[in-house]
């Protein structure tokens, strides 16, 4: 019975660690590389396909630039999530996407306040800069 007692004990163990590496692993996996994300986007295309919208959203919660650009770009043919492109465009730019920035600039282009475009883009490209 003893015997019996420490095996379990030695397997529940085991258990316990397989899951926890498995669990790691999943949180390592969590962002794919921009390759997998800009494929996602293209999925999303004119149709807006609901789950690769679903995705770049996760994945832009989790603060991947490249998906934070990808999304501001798809929200930007809907006037209703225009202000949510631009503080997409400038969390992606923050975290010093090229391509975030240059989107962000042509945003601001049309913008009735070019002083203020001006601030929040040098704001935004400075903050990739600093020490975090």
């Amino acid at each position: 019975m003893e015997l019996f007692n420490k095996s379990g004990v030695l397997i529940s163990s085991l258990l316990v660690l397989v899951g926890a590496l498995i669990a790691c692993q999943a949180k390592e996996d969590a962002i794919p590389p921009s390759t997998v994300i800009e494929a996602a986007a293209m999925q999303l295309g004119t149709q807006g396909h609901r789950a690769a919208e679903r995705r770049l959203q996760e994945w832009a919660d989790l603060g991947s630039p490249v998906a934070q650009r990808e999304l501001a770009l798809r929200y930007l043919s809907n006037p209703a999530k225009r202000n949510e492109a631009r503080q997409l465009f400038e969390r992606a730019a923050g975290a010093g996407d090229a391509q975030a920035v240059i989107n962000l600039a042509g945003l601001y282009q049309g913008s009735t306040s070019p002083i203020a475009a001006g601030r929040t883009l040098k704001d935004v490209t400075n903050a990739s800069y600093l020490p975090h």
